[in-house]
Formats: structure tokens, sequence, C-alpha cells
């Protein structure tokens, strides 16, 4: 089979295809066909070293959907499958064209839902949805603050707060990404290079949850929570590194919830998929790019100018 994969850290142009063994499953294991897969920030990190892997050489990718190749563990041969649990899969990760993955770990994708759409949801709703509902509790009529919301967990966490009944504040660069947001159904968009983000929520009452993907941005969300507010800490866009008025933070009984590499259940990403069916929520792509322009799509992550997820195709 083929597999993108890095042999040293580095540049993105380290991403090289080679031919590798085809791996082999277990009785517990479903074997895929990749069609599709992701890039996401870990891919990043893990390319550049700035997060070692256990082993070089090293096939990046978090997330794959693609068809079973033979019946096994329920699955039938020719059904569309994905997985957000891509590395934990014999054979890499989603950039390698075939898998054996854990059958736990796999999601039907429903009819009417492509390979490209099913892989953009894909870790991006499941940690949508963690950071949300899971263990943010958040209900129909409470108001979030999430940040970031061109990004692929941001622009899925807009919609299903939405879809949820919520009221949501986000943040983006510029104008057209301001609009692109509102199109998703944001009911505020604030600029976070111009616009006082805390004073501006405050103005509008506060939020009780913040879907924080930034972590700099610590204080700011603190200062935009309600009384009894809850803030999960997901992503660290901005930096590990956040200073905050911890008496702000008491007096508030603000709950800091740390997310970590969230993943929501299986049953919920089922979920996820057939809304996306139903036509609830759409996933964002912004690219989509072959397989062997993986470098490609590393460099456009990076430039951090689109909204959405950069997709990654077999042949």
């Amino acid at each position: 089979m083929k597999a993108v994969q890095f042999k040293q850290y580095g540049k993105p142009d380290v991403l090289q295809v080679y031919e590798v063994p085809d791996p082999i499953p277990d009785a517990t294991d479903v074997l895929i066909e990749v069609k599709a897969t992701t890039v996401n920030r870990l891919d990043i990190f893990q390319r550049n070293g700035s997060r070692p892997v256990n082993k070089l050489p090293f096939t990046p990718g978090l997330e794959a959907a693609g068809v079973v190749l033979k019946d096994s563990s329920g699955f039938h041969a020719g059904a569309r499958v994905m997985t957000t649990h891509a590395q934990e899969a014999k054979g890499g990760g989603g950039y390698a064209s075939k898998l054996a993955v854990p059958a736990h770990y796999l999601v039907r994708i429903p009819d009417g839902v492509t390979f490209e759409q099913a892989v953009a949801a894909g870790l991006a709703a499941s940690t949508a949805w963690g950071g949300l509902f899971d263990l943010g509790h958040f209900k129909a009529g409470e108001r979030a603050l999430i940040w970031a919301g061109s990004s692929g967990v941001g622009s899925m966490a807009i919609q299903l707060a939405k879809y949820a009944g919520g009221w949501v504040v986000t943040t983006a660069s510029n104008s057209a990404k301001a609009s692109e947001l509102r199109h998703l159904g944001a009911d505020m968009v604030l600029n976070y290079h111009t616009d006082n983000i805390a004073q501006a929520i405050q103005n509008a009452h506060g939020v009780n949850l913040v879907i924080e993907l930034v972590s700099t941005t610590l204080q700011t969300s603190i200062e935009a929570c309600a009384q009894d507010g809850r803030i999960v800490l997901i992503g660290n866009l901005g930096g590990q590194q956040a200073t905050i008025d911890t008496q702000l933070c008491r007096l508030k009984r603000v709950n800091i919830i740390g997310g970590g590499l969230l993943h929501t259940s299986t049953e919920n990403e089922q979920r996820t998929l057939q809304l996306i069916a139903e036509h609830q929520i759409t996933p964002i792509i912004a690219y989509v790019l072959p397989i062997d322009q993986a470098a490609k799509a590393h460099e456009l992550l990076e430039a951090g100018e689109h909204t959405g997820k950069i997709v990654l195709v077999f042949p």
C-alpha cells in the first residue's frame, strides 16, 4: 500500500509517499481502504518534532474515511465507514491507503454524506460535541463563546451549539471570515484584532460556556463569563501559557475544565454524521487535495488563512 510518512523531523517537504507493507488485521479489526483523511494541528507538531512520535518513520493522520474490504466484526465488505482513531489502527495514521481499525472505533457513513464530508466533520465534530455537551453540559437557552470560529472545531461547535438551541458568539480575524461565520449561524462575531471582546460580550449579558481553543485568551474568557460560567480548555492555538486574575475567577465561580485530546463516543459521532445527512449541520471544507500533496496541505494549515478543514483524498 501507499502511505505518506516522514522519516525525520522538519518542514513540510519531509512528507513523502512510500510503498509500505499492508496492515494485517486481527480478529477484532476491520480492514478498510482509505478514501479521505484530513490535516490537523497535531500532524504539524508531530512532523516538526515539537510533539515527538514514538518511532520513525511515522504516518500522520488522526481520522480516516473509507470502504470496508472484507466482512469483519459486523461490518460488510463495501460498507462506508469513518474513524477518528486512525492513529490507533494497524498500518499507521490516516495518511495510509489501508488501515486495520478496531471495530469499536468505526462509525457508518450515512447515505448522502461523502467521504470528504465525513472526515471534515470527523475529529473536529467529535471534539466540538465533547466540549459542548460531554464536558460543558451546554443546553438550550444558554449562551456560548466559541473562540477561533474559522477552525475545524470552531466551525462545527458553532453549528452544534445552534442546533442545540443556544446563542453563540465567536471570533474572527477579518470581515470575510466574520461573514462566513454568521452564515453558519453565529449570533455575534467579534474581530479579535480590534474589538474589546470581554466588554462586548458582557454588554450582551455574558456567556454560560466558553469553548477555549486559543489558551492565551483565558483571562478574556473568564471576563466574558456570566456568574457560574464554564470554560472548556481544548486547544492552545495561541500558545501554552496564560496569566489569569484568580480573584475574578473565584468571585464569578468560573469552572475551568481541561479538555485534552477530546473525543466523544462513537454513538455521538454517528449522530453527528446523521445530522449532516439531514442537512442540519454542514462540515466546512476549505481545500480538497490529493494525498501526494500532503506537504502543501501542511503549508496551507500553517498559513491559517482558510475556514474549515483541509481534506486529503486517495485516488
